[in-house]
């Protein structure tokens, strides 16, 4: 089961691979990606890493939350799922 992370605190010049690179140090990296915008194709400064197992997962958290990066401090925790849209309570998608 693959434990995904959320990963914020990226220095600019961080790409997809150097992000994969940092985390590959504490345990088995499935899948890195970095948040690009989509108009201007920079970074956004975050990103998202899919680890094999919760055990590295955990020992990611452990070692990189609050560790420096390229003069930044990352950090790093257990991704959260968003809440499922309920159309039901109202806002932009709500039906009459």
């Amino acid at each position: 089961m693959k434990k995904a992370l959320f990963v914020a605190g990226l220095d600019f010049s961080i790409n997809d691979d150097d992000l994969k690179q940092i985390f590959a140090e504490y345990g088995t990296v499935e899948s890195a990606k970095v948040i690009m915008d989509r108009e201007t194709g920079r970074s956004r400064g975050f990103g998202f890493v899919d680890m094999s197992s919760n055990e590295d997962a955990a020992n990611c958290v452990q070692n990189l939350n609050d560790a420096t990066v390229k003069n930044r401090q990352l950090v790093v925790k257990f991704k959260e799922d968003k809440p499922a849209n309920d159309r039901r309570q109202g806002g932009f998608n709500k039906r009459w």
